[in-house]
């Protein structure tokens, strides 16, 4: 418990004259260090928390939130998977697909692929087709016309436009060995959600058109889910599995891209720790401070002792002052990297602008943008852990004050 005594003494000895111009300096380096650590801390977590929405959303753009698959990933009476999958608590809406690996051609030009079997009336229920594509329409794709959607890059790689034509081929197992089964589809429109693992690889086929690749007749490969909390999916489509029966098999968006997201984690956990240095050298230089200002009040302190104030007083004043340093320190850095948090995105394009140069050029990446997403968890989490590093820089120089012994530091004291 601090005392009104032990506050007075830590203050008076944080703003006291007699201290060296290099201590002072030392202290206002050990403030600023750790207001610049936190506030870096917090812009490049939000930054990262960014990243980390628009992957999520670009990835979702085009894949549901989870599917529901056949026994031997073959569904036959999915129009009943449909509306029983529609009634479940958490789904807003269902719909059929069938599945396809293959290799798309076009003259010598060949391309692995997955092509995709949609239902063109409810698709746009569980995915944003609609809201990505560059040419033509997800209602191009009218049962019997073979109409095909592609991917830009994919477009691009097997060179065909719109109005153009390619080959779908699928190996298939007869007694002789693998037989190519070969469709020809035509090119109705083009896609881009800006990821090259969804550009330059899928493509949207009516789904009837892809059970008759397959041989399905009326059957298809699953159903996809959309749900009204995407972070309940792994719940949610377990949930529904079990209710449709213990053959299906339920995936959901963190299970198929798992390693992204699991990526995005560790660079940003390697983030934190990287920028928590910052923090921690200045918490080492409040140190400094401290034991130099320890050194200079040798005979106050031994005063202060034989007055009365007992070694736990003056272990308190000294914790008073390092760890008022830290408070200054983490309120300006959250005062500065909060509103840098929050404007990234226009001082990025500001700098842009005065240096004449891309930050993030969108011909290298895909996200030509620095996102930013502020989470209130993220900043107190920060702030907790700079007020770890600074408090516990200030208990070996406290300890030593605490130890001082007044005889010994009175004895030469003149």
């Amino acid at each position: 418990m601090f005392r009104p005594l032990e506050i007075f003494v830590g203050l008076r000895y944080l703003r006291a004259r007699r201290l060296s111009r290099f201590v002072s300096f030392i202290s206002l380096m050990s403030l600023l260090g750790v207001a610049v650590g936190v506030a870096a801390l917090i812009v490049v977590i939000s930054v990262m928390n960014g990243f980390e929405n628009e992957l999520r959303q670009r990835l979702l753009a085009m894949t549901s939130h989870a599917s529901i698959s056949g026994p031997e990933g073959r569904l036959e009476d999915w129009s009943r998977t449909v509306d029983l999958a529609q009634k479940a608590p958490g789904v807003t809406a269902a719909a059929p697909y069938v599945e396809i690996q293959g290799m798309l051609g076009n003259g010598a030009r060949l391309k692995a692929a997955l092509v995709r079997g949609v239902d063109p009336i409810r698709e746009p229920a569980v995915s944003q087709v609609d809201d990505n594509m560059l040419m033509g329409s997800l209602d191009s794709l009218e049962d019997g016309k073979k109409g095909i959607i592609l991917g830009r890059l994919l477009a691009a790689q097997l060179g065909v436009a719109v109005g153009e034509s390619v080959t779908l081929m699928v190996p298939r197992i007869q007694s002789g060995g693998l037989v190519p089964r070969l469709r020809r589809f035509t090119v109705t429109g083009i896609f881009e959600v800006g990821m090259q693992e969804l550009d330059g690889v899928l493509a949207l086929v009516n789904l009837r058109d892809a059970a008759g690749v397959l041989d399905l007749g009326d059957a298809v490969t699953g159903v996809r889910l959309q749900l009204e909390n995407l972070f309940s999916a792994p719940a949610v489509s377990r949930r529904v599995a079990e209710m449709l029966g213990s053959d299906f098999v339920a995936r959901d968006w963190t299970e198929e891209n798992a390693s992204y997201f699991r990526a995005v984690r560790i660079e940003k956990t390697m983030m934190t720790i990287i920028l928590s240095l910052v923090v921690a050298v200045a918490a080492f230089n409040i140190v400094a401070t401290l034991v130099m200002v320890v050194t200079d009040k040798r005979s106050e302190i031994a005063i202060l002792r034989t007055l009365g104030l007992s070694a736990g007083g003056v272990m308190r004043a000294f914790l008073v002052q390092g760890v008022l340093i830290g408070l200054v320190g983490i309120a300006l850095g959250v005062l500065l990297g909060i509103p840098l948090a929050l404007n990234v995105e226009t001082i990025a394009g500001g700098l842009e602008r005065a240096l004449g140069l891309e930050i993030m050029p969108s011909d290298v990446y895909y996200i030509a943008r620095l996102p930013s997403d502020l989470r209130g968890p993220d900043v107190v989490r920060i702030l907790a852990l700079a007020f770890f590093l600074c408090a516990g820089s200030t208990l070996y120089p406290a300890y030593r004050a605490a130890r001082t012994q007044p005889a010994e530091a009175l004895r030469y004291d003149h």
